[in-house]
């Protein structure tokens, strides 16, 4: 069981990292091939729209508490959080600050599914709780963007982050209670990114952190978890975003 939850978790890495590299790659290649500026006052204009597309990975971040260690739990060996991967859709709203820096508001729909992995030392089988949920997501974030190559410029981005369970499910295997989460959650993401300026649109690859800070506890306790003190989301997505121009920004000839 252990080797394959660590096999899992090598596998998502990997899948991470080519999907890091390949979206590099590609904004590399793309840059050095656009010989225009195209939008070229794009950064200027007030407010931009556009929307935005995500695969993302997820797991629970838990934190033990007094009673995982007394005699009353001495059968309870560990409980394991498992990754799934969920995708996203949402909107891009883009307020100008200045010349470097925007405020955007993101309203996203997102699927997840999560599950805890609860582990015997005594011969019981294990059981899953698994939790399925639909949340709308509405990210607060500012974007600092570096000074424009050509069609090409690289930003950082932070920010909070409001989510709402629209719809979920829980369900016990083998098990007659499900752990039960509040359904708000609240995280702080950050993440990085590229501007690739195209003729009529600017695409955006990037990848972000989501790093859940309330408790999802609830006030009530029952015995799935009685063991726990904490228990938080993570979440890394990797976003491509479309973003139209107004047709009247011609494209200018680069000086290079």
């Amino acid at each position: 069981m252990y080797t394959t939850h660590t096999r899992d978790k090598l596998y998502i890495l990997r899948l991470q990292i080519i999907i890091i590299f390949s979206l590099l790659s590609f904004v590399e290649l793309q840059g050095q091939n656009l010989s225009y500026d195209n939008l070229w006052n794009y950064d200027e204009q007030k407010v931009h729209y556009g929307f935005l597309i995500g695969i993302h990975s997820s797991d629970y971040r838990i934190k033990y508490n007094d009673a995982f260690v007394s005699p009353g739990m001495d059968s309870l060996h560990s409980i394991a959080p498992g990754k799934h991967f969920g995708f996203k859709l949402g909107f891009v709203v883009d307020f100008y600050i200045f010349q470097y820096l925007s405020f955007r508001i993101t309203p996203t729909v997102a699927f997840y599914e999560y599950d805890l992995n609860y582990r015997y030392v005594d011969g019981q089988d294990d059981l899953l709780e698994f939790k399925d949920a639909t949340m709308l997501e509405i990210p607060l974030l500012f974007k600092y963007k570096s000074a424009r190559r050509g069609n090409l410029n690289m930003y950082l981005m932070a920010g909070p982050n409001f989510q709402f369970e629209a719809a979920g499910r829980g369900d016990g295997v083998r098990i007659k209670q499900k752990l039960e989460l509040k359904d708000f959650n609240m995280t702080f993401d950050v993440g990085m990114g590229f501007d690739v300026f195209y003729q009529l649109f600017k695409f955006t690859p990037e990848i972000r952190y989501s790093f859940g800070f309330r408790n999802l506890l609830p006030d009530k306790s029952n015995d799935f978890d009685a063991a726990l003190s904490k228990l938080t989301t993570h979440n890394v997505t990797a976003f491509i975003t479309f973003e139209g121009g107004p047709t009247y920004l011609k494209r200018r000839k680069g000086k290079y």
